[in-house]
């Protein structure tokens, strides 16, 4: 009794004296001090972070940077505009795919089929548009509900039945594969209009200067727009906020990557059409993890799946939306792969597209433990695998290098995951 009587009379005193309760010390997370530190805070965060093994996306930006340097010393162009505008539409493709892979890999799980789901996608828009006369714009949004339908249909036998999501994807890899080829019949390859809706999704450019210069103006508005109001929300409510020189300094920084790339993009074609649908879908899935509740239940799930249940999730059904989603996200890619060579043909999904999809959203940061990544992720992750690609384009080098040193990149980034989660358990962060 003696206890919980010294307890109770040290609880009084500290609500009967707030000088005394201010004075002792309290534990404050050091990620909400950075900010109201200023630049002081923001190094003290990046100590941190290094001690606890939070490298975020730190060694795939250093790696774009030395990819740059390193191919640009070989071949002068390679940071030409034509080199780069085309990096940039080739990775569409392989980068949508690799988005919807971002939402499976934060439960945990995998989806093996999304190569062939993209392959039946472009398969399924060709047949309808070409065979069979639709509208472009009909066939394409067919093509892109039944990939969603697949992914939908993946996560019912993973998340209702049970089965193991490799065994279930790994079945749709074969069959959509063979589906795909049913339908395309005997002579295996339909040619799309190259001026059509899906021919220009990689070949159509704002060519327009103003086209450019004005997105990245409203990128860098809006971006400073959202920043400032968000911080006079925070501190309405009294919670600690940016200050002002950061958010300040932060949209400087977006303005000159965003007005440099339009000037690059200006000095080839124009703005590439690909290019913009890809960061409003990277914009808007990112909206959607970070920002709603829907992707709290995404991360929550992939942190632990029994509390998440006990929590009141609907775990069937956000498992089941995930997989619809890397289903959808797969057959737009699958649209502007087809795109891109103007056809559907028995090769599409095939190949090391299925890889380099998995490959770019891990390369990127997302874990392949669950719980931690962003569809931004997908982005740096495809950026690496295509500059690398491009780079080694240039200097001629054979087939078989591309695959070995795309997989020492993922192999490399694989271990610092790992290396990683091992540090923040270490840390106590995990």
């Amino acid at each position: 009794m003696s206890i919980d009587k010294t307890s109770t009379t040290a609880q009084d005193e500290q609500v009967v004296n707030p000088e005394a309760a201010a004075g002792a010390d309290v534990a404050v997370d050091p990620r909400l001090l950075v900010r109201e530190q200023g630049l002081a805070g923001y190094l003290g965060e990046f100590k941190r972070k290094l001690k606890a093994g939070e490298l975020g996306s730190m060694p795939v930006i250093l790696g774009l940077i030395i990819i740059c340097v390193v191919f640009q010393s070989l071949n002068s162009e390679f940071l030409s505009a034509q080199n780069l505008s085309d990096i940039t539409v080739t990775m569409v493709g392989t980068g949508m795919i690799s988005v919807g892979i971002v939402f499976v890999l934060l439960l945990g799980e995998i989806d093996l089929a999304v190569g062939s789901v993209s392959g039946a996608a472009s398969a399924i828009a060709a047949v309808l548009a070409v065979n069979q006369g639709w509208p472009e714009w009909a066939a394409v949004a067919v093509a892109v509900v039944a990939g969603c339908a697949i992914g939908a249909l993946h996560g019912f036998f993973f998340a209702v039945l049970g089965a193991p999501a490799f065994a279930v994807t790994l079945a749709g890899l074969l069959f959509w594969l063979g589906f795909m080829l049913k339908i395309l019949g005997e002579n295996g390859t339909i040619n799309l209009d190259s001026e059509g809706l899906i021919g220009k999704l990689t070949t159509y450019f704002f060519t327009d200067t103003a086209a450019a210069y004005g997105l990245a103006a409203v990128v860098v508005v809006v971006f400073f727009l959202t920043s400032f109001l968000g911080n006079r929300r925070r501190e309405a409510v009294g919670i600690p906020s940016r200050p002002m020189s950061d958010t300040v300094l932060r949209t400087i920084l977006l303005a000159v990557i965003s007005f440099a790339a339009a000037y690059m993009y200006n000095q080839y074609k124009g703005l590439p059409l690909a290019t913009v649908i890809f960061l409003v879908f990277l914009i808007g899935t990112d909206f959607l993890l970070r920002r709603t509740t829907y992707g709290r239940k995404v991360f929550a799930l992939g942190g632990s799946v029994e509390a998440s249940r006990r929590a009141g999730i609907n775990v069937t059904a956000v498992r089941m939306s995930v997989f619809a989603i890397s289903g959808g996200f797969a057959a737009i890619g699958g649209l502007f792969l087809a795109s891109k060579i103007a056809s559907a043909n028995q090769s599409a999904g095939t190949g090391d597209l299925l890889m380099n999809a998995i490959a770019a959203a891990v390369i990127g940061g997302t874990s392949l433990f669950g719980g931690r990544g962003r569809t931004w992720n997908a982005l740096l992750g495809v950026l690496v695998i295509v500059s690398i690609q491009y780079g080694l384009q240039l200097e001629s080098i054979a087939e078989p290098v591309k695959y070995m040193i795309t997989a020492a990149v993922l192999l490399t980034t694989v271990v610092i995951d790992s290396v990683t989660r091992k540090t923040q358990k270490t840390a106590g962060r995990a």
